[in-house]
């Protein structure tokens, strides 16, 4: 059976989601950040080098980074489901959506929500640049949401599932404050029962 390493806290909540959705079966193994450093704790890179979540093991397969654990999943156990079909232009744009949520969006996000955590004396070197990319990311999601009601067009698939999360990071500091279609969009995906159950795993 699929086991995924779960960390609290963690980007392994979308394999969850996934999985819910996919109404597959799965074995859960917990891991918690440490209260002081929140760090992932040493159970975490005894499974994987890199200490991250999610980690997925299939058999003899041990995969780390969501992007690829998400299409090994949808390769082994989708069945058609939750992605367009190849080539079409549906597939292309969950291509690239589901590449954006860490290749673009993320960095500017996750440095944000750090820079919130510390104590800060003025500009430093990079708050230019991270607020032109949070400024520029985010009315790109907020144009591609005023014409269609999900990233890769008429059908929820799992580029939703990989943005969703790092929106829900965004929303938490407050990025989201004046783009309406995105925060809607969030709603939406956040009463999704998939993502209910997910998120009631912790």
């Amino acid at each position: 059976m699929l086991t995924v390493h779960h960390l609290n806290q963690s980007r392994s909540k979308r394999v969850l989601w996934l999985l819910e959705e996919l109404q597959t079966p799965y074995q859960r193994v917990d891991h918690q950040r440490d209260e002081q450093t929140h760090l992932a704790p040493a159970s975490l890179a005894a499974v994987h080098p890199l200490s991250k979540a999610p980690v997925i093991v299939d058999g003899d397969i041990t995969l780390c980074e969501s992007s690829t654990v998400m299409e090994y999943i949808l390769d082994q156990y989708g069945r058609g489901r939750l992605r367009p079909p190849a080539a079409s232009r549906a597939y292309y744009q969950y291509l690239e959506w589901s590449h954006f949520a860490e290749g673009s969006l993320a960095l500017p996000v996750m440095c944000r929500l750090f820079m919130g955590m510390e104590t800060r004396a003025g500009d430093q070197p990079m708050d230019g640049y991270i607020a032109k990319e949070v400024a520029l990311d985010f009315a790109y999601i907020e144009s591609a949401l005023s014409d269609r009601a999900y990233f890769a067009g008429d059908d929820f698939s799992a580029a939703d599932i990989m943005m969703t999360i790092v929106l829900e990071f965004a929303d938490g500091i407050g990025l989201l404050e004046q783009r309406p279609k995105t925060r809607a969009y969030l709603a939406k995906m956040q009463q999704r029962s998939g993502y209910l159950a997910a998120a009631s795993l912790g």
